[in-house]
């Protein structure tokens, strides 16, 4: 039996840095109901807070609501306000490093060329992201920019050169991930269990960058039962499905 689902959130539960809709935010205040809930992402609390929290319908059992940015890096839950668990962040030189590798890596391959909005490099202190046209980027551009995941897998590989002993995923539309080795969604899902006092066989993960590179992949090759879902969309008709399977 399943007492938590977990999402992954831009490609699964939103639109790239949108806002979870209406009918998404009716669609966990009803899983709510019937099992814990877990958002892990790349994002950092604010976008959390912006995008999910801060949508949901007045009554939402938010003390069931397990938020992880920085992909797992942090925890927060809700206690009369929201608070954060633990996290663990990066130190000065490994920022250095991973800005100047960002640098170099977009310079040879040409991506520094172009329009861009807002900030490439975000450093979330405990997670660095790089988001190929910026921060603020429309997701319009987002979404033409590497559909198929092509740029940035091979953006990957020289980041894995340049940055042995660091995790480097892919997620969202136009993002690379880095963290510390070993510090990924699966590590993420690892603390949940420590926190939750589940199991693993507990939890059911959907996500939309579940293949080798991308950033959900790790909760499958951990061995946690998912679902990859094409887009919001999908998501939803799952949840549903969830719903009416865990309903009494």
């Amino acid at each position: 039996m399943k007492t938590m689902i977990a999402f992954d959130l831009d490609g699964t539960l939103a639109e790239s840095k949108q806002a979870i809709q209406p009918e998404m935010a009716e669609r966990l205040q009803s899983l709510l109901t019937v099992a814990d809930v877990a958002v892990i992402s790349g994002g950092d609390w604010p976008q959390f807070e912006t995008q999910v929290v801060s949508r949901l319908p007045e009554g939402a059992d938010l003390k069931r609501l397990w938020i992880m940015p920085t992909t797992g890096t942090k925890l927060y839950r809700f206690d009369g306000e929201w608070k954060a668990i633990y996290a663990d962040v990066f130190d000065t030189d490994e920022r250095q490093k991973i800005a100047a590798a960002l640098d170099q890596v977009m310079r040879e391959k040409g991506y520094d060329q172009g329009q861009t909005w807002g900030e490439r490099i975000e450093d979330r202190g405990s997670q660095i992201t790089f988001s190929a046209l910026g921060q603020e980027a429309p997701l319009s551009a987002k979404k033409d920019w590497d559909p198929d995941f092509a740029k940035r897998k091979d953006m990957q590989v020289d980041l894995v050169k340049l940055l042995p002993g660091l995790s480097i995923n892919m997620g969202g539309s136009t993002s690379i991930d880095i963290t510390r080795e070993g510090i990924d969604k699966a590590y993420g899902m690892r603390k949940l269990t420590e926190h939750a006092g589940i199991t693993f066989e507990n939890i059911l993960f959907m996500g939309d960058a579940i293949f080798p590179g991308g950033n959900d992949y790790p909760v499958s090759a951990a061995g946690i039962d998912v679902i990859r879902v094409r887009d919001p969309e999908d998501t939803a008709v799952a949840i549903t499905a969830v719903v009416a399977c865990l309903k009494p």
